[in-house]
């Protein structure tokens, strides 16, 4: 459950980013050398985060990825 308020831009952007994880999860699992990620899927991250302002500010994303979607615990 989120423990952050996102804005639309940064909420669309954690969405884009957890869609090109699962995206190169998958490819790592079909074991395709190299693993073929669609450059659709890593298009739509890229344009997510320049819209929310998080070019370059990689540190900034991963605290909100971090805030609204936390690791399991043990």
């Amino acid at each position: 459950m989120p423990t952050a308020v996102l804005t639309d831009r940064e909420r669309t952007a954690v969405q884009a980013y957890l869609r090109l994880l699962h995206t190169v999860r998958a490819a790592f699992d079909l074991e395709s050398s190299p693993p073929l990620v669609p450059p659709a899927v890593l298009a739509e991250a890229e344009q997510a985060l320049e819209r929310a302002g998080l070019t370059g500010n990689e540190e900034a994303f991963f605290r909100l990825l971090e805030n609204w979607c936390p690791e399991p615990g043990p």
